[in-house]
């Protein structure tokens, strides 16, 4: 395991590589969610690069961990998804090298590996989806609310500050074009049908972003072979509030499609 940072489009981005037990295995690419970084992560990269053999990528985007800072206002633009996907990502990818991946995303890194698979002309190996967004819905607008009154009245500045080296435009960037009117037509629902690769989409039922709805939207639209599993008792993090049925669901996923398809 190495931690490192690489400079994407001017972004200093801090990353951790691991080094698969089987190298020619398709490399697992980490997406963390909106206020994310590595650390939060915790083990479960590990975890899923030491069960599969594969070699994994996990770094923090602009703004987030010990990545760049985001420079005041901290607003991102309304297309910073897209960015991430279509620019981002891709230029990431060609400096590691990294061909066909297995793309693990977590809320809006579920949806950038959405918007990514469907929107890149990239190769794709198979997609896992935690939680994603492919659309804003009340619910999300109200967990986002409710966080920002938690930033305002608990200690969740403190708890951040321990994954974030500038907390304040970790939280803000995401809270304020979240919660920003213009943001709220977010809808990539027309990339879904061009989407080929095997895709797993996971969400607990009790989510306090989202509805099964983001589950069934992507479910329904994407032309290669999806699964579903939505985890009872658990909320927006199923990694960290159920890792082992995530894992094992992670498991039997790629064997199932990847090692089809190989064979």
């Amino acid at each position: 395991m190495t931690e490192h940072f690489v400079t994407v489009l001017g972004q200093r981005l801090h990353y951790r590589w691991i080094a698969g037990l089987v190298p020619e295995a398709p490399p697992l690419v980490f997406l963390h969610e909106g206020l994310g970084s590595i650390s939060l992560w915790r083990d479960f990269p590990d975890r899923v690069a030491e069960a599969t053999g594969c070699p994994a990528l996990i770094y923090s985007r602009r703004g987030f961990g010990h990545s760049d800072p985001l420079t005041p206002p901290y607003r991102r633009p309304r297309d910073y998804l897209h960015i991430e996907a279509l620019e981002v990502l891709p230029r990431l990818l060609d400096h590691f090298g990294l061909h066909r991946p297995i793309l693990f995303g977590h809320s809006d890194g579920a949806t950038i590996a959405l918007i990514h698979a469907g929107g890149a002309n990239r190769p794709v190996a198979a997609a896992i989806l935690e939680a994603p967004h492919v659309m804003v819905e009340p619910e999300t607008l109200t967990g986002i609310r409710a966080t920002l009154n938690a930033w305002h009245k608990s200690d969740l500045p403190q708890k951040l500050a321990r994954h974030h080296q500038h907390v304040e435009g970790a939280f803000w960037g995401w809270a304020d074009t979240w919660l920003d009117p213009d943001f709220h037509d977010l809808d990539i629902r027309d990339l879904l049908p061009r989407i080929t690769n095997p895709t797993l989409v996971i969400q607990g039922d009790r989510d306090e972003y989202g509805t099964v709805t983001q589950v069934e939207s992507v479910t329904r639209a994407v032309s290669g072979p999806a699964d579903a599993l939505i985890i009872p008792q658990c909320g927006h993090s199923p990694h960290i509030h159920q890792p082992s049925v995530v894992l094992d669901a992670t498991l039997t996923f790629l064997d199932r499609h990847l090692v089809e398809k190989a064979g």
